[in-house]
């Protein structure tokens, strides 16, 4: 059900009720002045007679107790039929609408491949996926509590423990590149961290840490890497006091979306026409303006590449440069 059809159906029955609760207290308060019966003996009347089960009167009415009764039934019936009209239609839509929701859901998270699984989506949970989305790099989340969506945001879901293995296997996990565990607590994502290791060997896994020895606990579990909040915050604040520059450049370098100037991460394809040549030969500099900063190969970092290193089969190379030059070299990355 789009959104503004689903509000509108709740303004509908918000008003339907409002209406049925002034037609039930007009009816008692009708028979309580015109009768002369107590508050109960009225209350009871108004719902016989609006619901049309047939039963006889409290007590005798009299003419003017008929007429007020048989107005009661013009007025009051159109207000029930009007409240069982938009509550049936609004349980009915909003069942079907859940159903059909979720199985389309289902159907495209089983379509993902290559994907990352946020578990929990809490301040940082929404940082990250906000990141992953403006990057293009499909991803779903695994999240306990109830999120509420917007009508034009398609993120996938999962309302589920993320320490659980069904619910892993549901994210699609064999089929998964990577896994980011943001839990609340560090024993929660050392439970996460376990899991998702024995469920996909090469998966590739970043985990937060909150408390001191947690970081080693998580790396021994499986985790690729863990990232501390409060340690990473620290230090940032201490170098925007002691290096504002370098502290802007970087924030300049690493922000999403800026067009002007990026810094990335492209690995080289082993059949990749940059594969076996030295840096000055292939003109990335001269041709497209982009630095090349380090070389990862393996696990080492070779900063400040030379012209004459030669980049090898699987390499990455860490690039410096416009977004648009950026992609062009990427291409190249994977030329063969």
């Amino acid at each position: 059900m789009p959104h503004s059809e689903s509000t509108t159906l709740k303004n509908r029955i918000i008003l339907s009720i409002i209406l049925l609760f002034f037609t039930v207290t007009a009816g008692t308060s009708g028979y309580l002045f015109i009768e002369g019966w107590n508050i109960f003996d009225s209350f009871y009347m108004t719902v016989i007679t609006l619901s049309t089960v047939g039963y006889q009167e409290v007590h005798p009415l009299s003419n003017e107790g008929k007429v007020f009764t048989i107005f009661l039934i013009f007025s009051g019936l159109g207000t029930v039929a009007y409240v069982l009209n938009y509550t049936i239609r609004f349980v009915l839509e909003g069942e079907i609408q859940e159903i059909l929701g979720r199985r389309k859901m289902i159907k495209r998270i089983k379509e993902l491949h290559d994907h990352y699984i946020v578990c929990g989506y809490g301040r940082m949970g929404r940082i990250i996926c906000s990141e992953l989305k403006s990057n293009k790099i499909p991803f779903l989340v695994v999240e306990t509590e109830e999120i509420e969506l917007n009508a034009d945001d398609d993120l996938m879901i999962i309302h589920g423990d993320a320490t659980r293995d069904d619910n892993l296997k549901t994210a699609g996990i064999e089929r998964a590149k990577g896994l980011v565990s943001v839990l609340p607590s560090d024993a929660q994502n050392l439970y996460v961290v376990l899991s998702a290791r024995g469920l996909n060997s090469k998966l590739q896994i970043v985990a937060r840490a909150s408390e001191d020895g947690a970081e080693q606990k998580l790396l021994r579990a499986g985790a690729s890497k863990v990232v501390s909040p409060y340690h990473i915050g620290g230090i940032r604040i201490a170098h925007s006091i002691l290096k504002p520059s370098i502290v802007d450049f970087i924030e300049f370098a690493t922000m999403s979306g800026n067009l002007e100037l990026q810094m990335e991460e492209i690995p080289i394809q082993r059949a990749s026409g940059l594969s076996g040549i030295a840096l000055d030969k292939t003109d990335i500099g001269k041709k497209l303006g982009v630095i090349i900063v380090a070389i990862k190969r393996g696990e080492e970092m070779m900063f400040n590449p030379t012209g004459k290193t030669v980049i090898g089969p699987e390499d990455t190379l860490i690039a410096l440069g416009e977004a648009s030059k950026l992609r062009m070299l990427e291409a190249m990355a994977k030329k063969y």
